[in-house]
This record gives C-alpha cells, structure tokens and sequence, in this order.
C-alpha cells in the first residue's frame, strides 16, 4: 500500500474513531443516560407520509433531511405520480448546492458542492447504475419523475452508502406499496408547447405527456403491488449561433474566423415502466422485488449555413482566374473596430455551406432489482440484495453539405456583417440560399478529398454504447442493548461493470463525383434564419436522401476512428462496517454512525493503437491494460441536538470518483517517424502519440463538512447553514508520459528504415497529478409565511445559496485549474401559496459563470466557459376538494419564462461569444386525477 494511503487513512480513521473514543467518554461522565430517538438507519421512505400538495410535500422533504444521519438534500413527491417540477434535473437544481446545466435547452446534467456530473453516482433505490452517456455522468431526462416518489442527495456518505461519489449522490427511489399503506389510482396529462414555434419544416412545436400510476395491497396488508407507466413526447426548439472562434487580423484586431448557424428543433419520446412487487408475510421477512425499463429517442433537426470567413482560406491554383482558384474571404477596408474586436464591415470571396443536419438517438436502459431481509432473532438481521441494469444506446449524427458548386465551382458571395450586443453575428447577402437551381448537394469547401476524391458531401457518425452492471451484496445487522452504538452492520457487495463504445463514422459522397441536386421528393420548405439576417436557406429531408441510395457511404479509414473503439471493465469487491449511534452526549441526544468502507478494485480495457501510415491508410494493432488497487474510506457522521429541533451536525470522510472511462480506455494513436529512427534523447524519440490509460488511479478527497440545522413550526420549516472543505489528494489531468511501444510495427527493416535505438516515447494520456482544494458555504431556509402573520395563510418560500471556490492544480509547473461544473456562486428561490385548493409557484434560479461540457467538433467532449444566467419557472393551478370533481386537479406551467439564453464565450472575454442559443419559452397545461 503506497504510503499516500497509509497516511491519509490513519489520520481519518484517528479522527472518525477518537471521536466514537469522545462518544464513550461522555457516556462514562452522564450520571443517567435516557436513549435518544433513535434516528432512522434505513432509506426514508416517502410512502410513510401522505402528501398531496406543495406545502406537504415541503414538509416531507423537511422530515426527511431531519431524520437522515447524512447531510441530505429531500425532494418529495407532491403526490403520486408528481414531482414537483417537469423534470427531475429541474427539481434537484432547486437544492442548496446543487446546480444544473442545460443542455439544448433541456435540464439534464448537474453538479453537486462545484463538482460536475463525472463525480456524482447516480443511485435506483440505493443501488448504482449505469449511464447512457459515454462516462459515468447520468443524464437524469432518461427517468420519467412521474414514477418516482422521492429524491435523495446525499452530501456526506456513511459506510453503507456504496457506489458514493466524491461530490455526492444521487438517490432516485419509486414508492414502496406497503409503506404507503393505501390504494391509489392516479391519471396524469399534459399538453405542452414552445413559443418560438416550429423552426425547421417537417417538425412540431407541441408534444403531449401521460402517466398512470397504481398502488394497492394484498392479502391482509402482506403484499403490496406499485405499477407505473409513463409517456413523453416533448418538442424542443432552439435559435443558435455558433463561431469558430475569434483570430487576430493583420492591424492586430481580432474577427470572426467563421461562423456555423443553426435553427433546431427536437422531439423527445420516452416511454417508462415501473414495477414494484412487496412481501412481508410477518414481522420477520421482507422482500422487495422492483423494475424499470425506459424507451428513450431523441431527433434533432438542424439546419442552417456555414460561413468560413478569416479561416476560409483558398483552393485551386491561386492567384488565377475562377475557373483555377477560388480567393480567400477578404475583408474590405472601412471596418468598424471596438475595443480591439471587429464588429462590422464586409466579407467578399464567401463560399457558404448550407447544411442539413440530423443527430437521432435510441436508447432504454433495463434496471432490476431484488432485496430480501431477514430477521433471525432479536440481535441479528441478514439480508440480501441482487441487482442488473443495462443501457443499450445507438445514435446517428448526420452532416450533409450543399452550396453553389464544388470547390473551387459555383457563385461567391458578399456579405455584409455586424456584431449584436449578445455577441451575435448577423449578416447581409446577395444570394438566394434557398433556391433549388442554385444550391446542391455538393462539397463547397473541398473538405473530405484525402477520402472522397473533391471532397465530402457529409458526414455520418454511428457510435453505439452498450454499459452493463451487476451486483450482489449481503448484509448483516446486530442490534447491541449498550450505549453509545445501538447497532452494528456489516455487508460484502460485488460488482461488475463492462462499458463498450464502437466508433463508426463514415464520409459521403456523391457516386462517381460531381453533384446532386435534390430531388423533388425530397425537398421541404425552406428554413427561415431570420434572426441571422439570411432570410432563407434550401432545406431537405437529410437522412432520407443518404438512405435513397443517390449518396455513398465510405468508412473512415483514419487511425482516430479507430482509436475511438474502446471497453472498459470494472470488478469491485466492497465490504464495509458501520456503528449506529444513538446515545446521550453530556445530556444530549447524539445520533449518527463511524464506519469504513474497503474498496478493491480489479479494471481492465481492450481496444486499438493505430497510426496513419498514409492518407485514408491507417495501421491498427490490440491493445489492453489495467490495474488493481486498494481503497480504504472511513467516514463518520454525528448528529448532536443542542436543543429543541436544533440539530449540529459534523462530518469526516474520504471519498473516491473512478475515472471517466474515456480516460481509463487503452485505445490511442500514435505516429512513427522513420528520420528520428537512430535518435537516443527521449524527447527527439520517433515514437510519439495520444490516448487513454487504462492504469489511471481514482480522484480521492478527504472531507470535512459542518451544518447547523434549526427546525420551526411542528418541522414545517427550517433554517440551515453548512459549510464544506474537500482535500483532493489527486487530480486527474494530461500530460506527456513515457510508454513503451516494443513489439509495435514499423514496417520492414531496411537501410532507409532502421530498427529504432528507442523503443519509448512520450504519449499524452491522463494521469493521476497533484490535487487542491474545494470549499463552500450553503445558506437554506423554508418557510410557511403564517408563522410571521396568520393573514398569509397558504403562503411560503424556499430560499438558498450558495459560494463555492477551489484551488487544483495538478501541474505544479502550471496555473490551477478549473473545475468543470464549478459556479462561485449559486442562488435558488420559491415563492408559493396553496390554500382552498388553489396553488402557485415560482421559481427561479441563477448560477454564476462555469466551464461548461458542451459538443465540439465531431460531436465530441469539449469544455467551454459558459455566461451566468437566471432561469425562472411558474406554475398555477387547483384542486377540486369535494364534490363529483373531488380528486381532479388542474394546472398550467411555463418553464424558462425569462427566455433566457444559454451562452458560452472563450478567453474569459464575453463578447468573444462561441455559443448563443435561444431556447423561447415551455409552456403545458393538463390535469391530474387521483381515485
């Protein structure tokens, strides 16, 4: 065990057990000691509270993070079959330290105390899941909140809590049947629509949602039975701009490089399942037995114009006529400069793109589960629990590119362009991008010809993920009848989880060359970008042309392609041991739990090494790697009432997060050079190259957090202040490392090529550097408003915020880094009232800027600064409370009421905008029935 490990254990395992010493101690001094309430070890479940409106299901949320011996964030279901908001990203970017970012508009992704979705588990009924993204980040719109009865986020681990994440977990639990302890029938609808409108043709702007759930129990209260089913169909619109980014011009201003315009619209369909079947024949066995499957697809459509501008550059035979050179784009004298940046002027020798995309995904994602617990006597309960969840995911990410001619063929154009406040450029031109006899299917640029002789006419990228997880655990509890621990549990859980990514990407052309006007059957009414100032552009059914046949398919031969192919496996065995406290500590009550958690980890991955040899020829080779390794975690949790519902509450713990599993793939490219062969300084080495490391060591922090908790009126609010210090002992970050590259060909031996004198070379790849620090303040306080004025009956308000800062550097020779999902500052608001059946909410939530995960080149990972912005959300409607109607609610929401943008820029400069995407506003009405 390395000596990192040793030190660090020893210290946190002295702090979490002196303190279980310090328990004991004030055992020994109280004269008399009287047990406390003992707090409640298990999951909460949300069944054990009825709750039928926003008040209640305030309350609920607040019992539950009272009674937890984690520092936990609650979200309860209103009732069943609703959450309080649309989505379940939505309702957790509500919690004190808890942010969300948007993706296409949607919420999907979160990041929990400034640390993105890469270091938060994602948890079904307390078991870990796998992920349809292509790491360990859950996209959270995959799981219907309608089936779900409550949301767990926990901010502290105990030793119990496996698949824990370094910034906490997340844990999504349906309904049990036998908690809730009563029939219900309930019928959920909702219509929903955007009023920014259907953008591309052949796409709607409305959508419909629908749910019903059921719960009932049998045979005198023993059996229970929980069935859900949810469907979505959500249209999703957006406005976005795009640059390439921002060169410097020749009087040393800086401009455009070039710009890639987009209008958007998109369908999400899911459809859920949830299933629940609940035994317990007597006091001594229960057994739960839970399922979930989900369909999920999502179709975008985009489509707009590409413009190269001071990164055209030229083609052909230049200088000469048109008929041998197409000029680069040339800015005409009289531009209008401020503060150093161009902002308007005119562009001649523009050769546009005019694109027709389609990124369409498939995916569901099987989660199973079997948990059975036995009581054998009065001191011993074993239980056990079984699980399997699978994600199958297969996506189509099609380009395809028209313009005036190919190359160096076809009209130029001249535009005229100025910069908006946003960022945004707009501009003037002189062509008709919409017109059928002048626009075709065709290579404008050029791009592609190393593989389609004159160039690409598109682009269609195929990955595919299959992501599959096992486990089993059992566990054990004995029940002591001694202060200070009132019970120990013991467990054993193993795992295994294997992720594969297949990397198919082929380049289009036209057959035999040349181009391709659309046909008849195919071409649609032409988009409008009026927003851009380009008034219309030839739009076409994309994915309808490349499967008529009149376009080709050829797979990219590149070693990148091939690289990309990668699997991952991890085998965890995890045992763990925790004491429960419960006891009375100078005469007050004292709960919570010391424990540790051994963590072996036995992971591996297979894939490619390629080279490009030549062009469109590229030499591939197996490859593999792993590593195994030991993790210790204690951790400890204390609750001390230092008076009447006033609860101090203190944390220690050493946390992990596996790596992404990008990182973790053995694949990579390298390259070979032949003039280096006889070289002996490691970095002149011919070898050289770029990819993954399957060796790579998880992020390790040690945790200390502090949280005051005031509970008022019956728990019907609360105040709290908390504060947070994480210690990364490791960072995960790139860098140049030796590897050896024996046995990798390099052709045939000859004079002119040599075998090398080196068989290392430097590779860039992940590795485990030097680590930082994490630390925060969160401020949170919900309150119903009659506890100020009896007059404001039925009114209330949640309110945090929330300050984060960090210091990482991983390179001691570099600057810290930052994190990614990390906003300094976080504020969150809701102002409700409910009374007589009436309700309104709203909401609004405003994070500082962040360096954001959004979409690059390719459609892969690329990290961007991303602007602060305030979202804002209402809803209002009313429960019918008796009569015929009685059970019946109606309601109507707006989501993004503010229309707020979403914006990245680059250079810490915002008005070096990368991204500016206008999402309009959501809109849905519908009904809810409960029997």
């Amino acid at each position: 065990m390395s000596q990192r490990l040793n030190r660090r254990v020893r210290l946190l395992s002295g702090a979490a057990f002196g303190a279980a010493a310090f328990v004991a101690v004030g055992a020994a001094q109280a004269q008399t000691a009287t047990p406390a309430a003992q707090a409640d070890q298990a999951p909460t479940e949300v069944g054990e509270i009825v709750v039928t409106g926003i008040r209640r299901s305030i309350e609920a949320s607040i019992s539950a993070k009272a009674n937890n011996t984690s520092i936990v964030e609650v979200i309860s279901a209103e009732d069943i079959g609703k959450l309080p908001d649309v989505s379940i990203a939505e309702s957790l970017a509500r919690l004190p330290g808890v942010t969300m970012q948007r993706l296409d508009g949607r919420s999907q992704q979160i990041s929990i105390r400034g640390l993105g979705p890469d270091f938060t588990t994602a948890l079904l009924n307390g078991r870990e899941l796998v992920t349809t993204g292509d790491n360990r980040g859950v996209e959270f719109d995959q799981f219907p909140s309608e089936l779900l009865g409550s949301v767990v986020v926990y901010k502290t681990p105990d030793a119990a809590l496996l698949g824990q994440g370094l910034a906490g977990s997340v844990d999504l639990r349906t309904v049990r049947p036998l908690a809730y302890g009563r029939q219900a029938i309930a019928l959920n609808y909702r219509h929903e629509w955007n009023d920014i409108g259907a953008l591309n043709s052949g796409t709607t702007d409305s959508g419909d949602r629908y749910t019903v759930s059921y719960i009932d129990q049998f045979m005198d209260g023993t059996l229970g039975v929980a069935l859900g089913y949810a469907h979505m169909s959500s249209p999703y619109q957006s406005e976005r701009f795009n640059a390439w980014g921002y060169p410097t011009y020749s009087d040393g201003n800086l401009l455009t490089g070039g710009v890639k315009p987009y209008v958007m619209s998109s369908e999400l369909e899911r459809d859920g399942y949830m299933g629940v079947l609940e035994w317990r024949p007597n006091d001594r066995i229960h057994s739960t037995i839970d399922a979930f499957y989900s369909e999920f697809k999502n179709t975008q459509v985009l489509r707009g114009i590409e413009f190269p501008l001071a990164w055209g550059g030229s083609s052909g035979t230049c200088p000469g006529a048109a008929a041998v050179c197409r000029p680069a784009p040339s800015l005409r004298s009289g531009y209008t400069v401020e503060d150093g940046l161009i902002v308007a002027g005119t562009w001649d020798n523009i050769k546009g793109v005019v694109r027709n995309d389609l990124n369409k995904r498939d995916s569901n994602i099987t989660a199973l589960g079997w948990n059975t617990e036995f009581v054998a006597n009065d001191d011993w309960t074993l239980g056990l629990d079984l699980s399997y969840s699978k994600v199958e995911r297969n996506d189509i990410i099609l380009e395809t590119n028209a313009g005036t001619g190919r190359n160096i063929n076809g009209a130029l154009d001249t535009l005229g362009f100025e910069l908006t406040d946003d960022g945004v450029t707009r501009f003037n031109s002189r062509l008709d991008y919409a017109d059928a006899s002048l626009i075709r299917i065709t290579s404008a640029q050029g791009w592609g010809s190393d593989v389609i002789p004159g160039g690409q006419v598109g682009y269609m990228n195929t990955p595919s993920i299959e992501d599959e997880l096992k486990a089993a655990r059992i566990t054990a509890k004995r029940t002591l009848n001694q202060s200070p621990f009132s019970s120990i549990d013991f467990g054993l859980n193993y795992s295994e989880r294997n992720k594969s990514f297949v990397n198919d990407q082929y380049y289009i052309g036209v057959p035999g060359g040349g181009d391709l006007f659309v046909p008849s059957e195919y071409l649609l009414a032409p988009t409008d970008l009026g927003y851009l100032g380009i008034s219309q552009v030839l739009s076409y059914d994309a994915l309808g042309v490349v499967n008529s046949g009149l376009l080709s398919r050829v797979r990219n031969p590149n070693a990148d392609v091939a690289a990309g192919n990668w699997e991952v496996t991890e085998k965890v065995s995890t045992a763990y041991i925790r004491a429960n406290i419960d006891h009375e500590l100078f005469g007050m009550p004292l709960t919570g739990n010391v424990g540790m958690q051994f963590v072996y980890t036995d992971q591996s991955s297979s894939g490619f090494s390629a080279r490009q040899v030549g062009p469109g020829v590229a030499e591939t080779i197996a490859v593999n790697g792993g590593a195994e390794y030991l993790e210790i975690l204690p951790s400890s949790n204390f609750i001390l009432e230092v008076g009447d519902d006033l609860f101090a509450r203190f944390a220690v713990s050493r946390t992990l997060a596996r790596p992404r599993m990008d990182d973790m793939r053995a694949s990579r490219n390298y390259s070979y050079n032949t003039s280096l062969a006889q070289s002996t300084d490691i970095n002149r080495s011919p070898w050289g190259g770029g990819g993954g490391n399957p060796e790579l060591r998880p992020y390790i922090a040690d945790v200390a957090d502090l949280s005051f908790e005031k509970y008022f009126a019956n728990r019907r609010g609360y105040v709290s202040l908390a504060g947070f210090y994480k210690h990364l002992e490791t960072y995960v970050y790139n860098r140049n490392q030796i590897f050896d590259f024996s046995g990798y060909p390099i052709g045939v031996i000859s004079p002119t090529n040599p075998e090398p004198a080196l068989r290392q070379g430097l590779v860039g790849a992940p590795d485990n550097g030097d680590g930082g620090w994490i630390k925060g303040l969160e401020f949170s306080v919900s309150a119903p408003f009659d506890i100020f004025l009896p007059a404001l009956e039925g009114f209330g308000g949640v309110f945090s915020a929330s300050a984060t800062d960090s210091e990482v550097q991983p390179d001691p020779t570099q600057a810290p880094t930052t994190l990614p999902g990390l906003s300094e500052t976080v504020v969150n608001g809701t102002l409700y009232y409910e009374r007589y059946g009436f309700q309104a909410r709203v909401s609004g939530r405003y994070r500082s800027d962040f360096l954001g995960e959004v979409a690059g080149f390719g459609n892969g990972r690329t990290l961007r600064s991303v602007a602060a912005e305030t979202v804002v959300d209402a809803q209002i409607g009313y429960e019918f409370q008796s009569g015929p109607l009685e059970g019946l609610s109606i309601l109507a929401q707006v989501n993004n009421l503010t229309d707020e943008p979403f914006k990245t820029f680059e250079n810490g400069d915002e008005r070096r905008t990368i991204d500016y995407q206008s999402y309009g506003r959501t809109f849905a009405v519908g009904m809810n029935y409960r029997f």
